[in-house]
């Protein structure tokens, strides 16, 4: 799968849980959580959501390692098939 189309897919994950969010504002570098106002259980909502749209397990261990919306889509290439 290409980085452009996780992406997306990463995109209405988070649009499912925080539907106020403004994509073409988000900053690919920068703390999601920060830019999009999650508290933990809407990100936790989020790791679950990209759980089950893209068949990843995602360990405890490595959520501070999908820190930015750019993290994410190497993490989530990383893994798909």
């Amino acid at each position: 799968m290409k980085p452009a189309d996780i992406r997306a897919k990463v995109l209405e994950v988070l649009l499912g849980i925080a539907p106020e969010v403004e994509v073409g504002e988000l900053l690919a570098g920068q703390p999601l959580r920060e830019q999009v106002d999650l508290d933990s259980m809407d990100w936790l909502n989020v790791i679950v959501g990209l759980h089950q749209r893209f068949g990843v397990e995602i360990p405890e261990a490595d959520y501070a390692r999908l820190a930015t919306l750019d993290q994410i889509v190497a993490y989530l290439a990383a893994r798909v098939r």
